[in-house]
């Protein structure tokens, strides 16, 4: 939602708002409740990095804690300035994350095992190249829809072949998480004229950020879950405090 032209940043340049009122608390954030609802998932991410550090976990998880921490902070630059640059710090990384979890969920299975990554890291790479010099739009979010299309298959395989009701428990809150972000951010779209004459706003899309915090990091310990099984590492869902599930494993000696 334009209000006019920021004190700070300039005026605005991204291609895509949201439906919160711009400089209302400070003129150096744009979108204040966007901006900090990404917190958590920084928070979330960084827990999950120290956990697979600790643990010794393959790198691959350290690489995806290190993505999903990236693309919040990539959040919180863009949904402060909304300028057209940092948009790329936000939408770029959202593929990346992407291209990282096809390659944990399918790369168990794949042959040729460094035609993979080679790939993945070429395509991300000539994705940003294409998303700096040509505006997507709609594109975009086709793009962005059919990765994450590519991935629900292989998350169900491995929620069939799970037995552990702990880990189970991990794929269901993750569904959960990604249903209701995913309406708070259709209905802050859809509906931003209705709640735009309203007393309150519900603040959509900085609910988006705070589920798809959770979202990620529950999808993170699932699939570190079900690695630590392929390996035979005995892993065991876990609980920080007593309330944040987390991946608990042990090695044989020999590893």
């Amino acid at each position: 939602m334009e209000d006019g032209i920021s004190s700070f940043w300039g005026p605005v340049t991204s291609t895509v708002e949201c439906c919160e009122k711009n400089f209302v608390y400070s003129s150096y954030i744009a979108e204040f409740f966007n901006t900090i609802s990404n917190i958590p998932g920084v928070i979330l991410a960084l827990i999950g990095l120290i956990n697979a550090l600790r643990q010794r976990f393959e790198k691959r998880f350290s690489v995806l804690h290190l993505s999903n921490m990236a693309l919040a902070i990539g959040s919180i630059l863009y949904h402060a300035t909304l300028q057209r640059m940092q948009q790329h710090s936000d939408e770029t990384p959202m593929v990346w994350e992407l291209l990282l979890y096809l390659y944990i969920l399918y790369s168990p299975d794949w042959h040729y095992r460094s035609t993979m990554p080679t790939f993945l890291f070429l395509y991300g790479a000539a994705f940003a190249v294409v998303h700096q010099l040509v505006h997507l739009g709609i594109a975009f979010k086709l793009h962005y829809l059919l990765l994450c299309l590519l991935c629900i298959p292989r998350m169900y395989k491995y929620y069939i072949y799970t037995s552990d009701l702990l880990a189970k428990r991990l794929a269901k809150l993750y569904l959960v998480t990604l249903v209701l972000g995913c309406l708070f951010w259709v209905c802050d779209r859809v509906f931003c004229k209705e709640i735009s004459s309203w007393c309150f706003n519900p603040q959509g899309h900085a609910w988006w950020h705070v589920f798809m915090g959770f979202n990620t990091y529950f999808a993170n310990t699932f699939l570190m879950f079900c690695r630590a099984q392929q390996r035979g590492w005995n892993p065991k869902v876990a609980h920080l405090m007593g309330i944040l599930p987390c991946v608990k494993i042990e090695k044989p000696k020999t590893q």
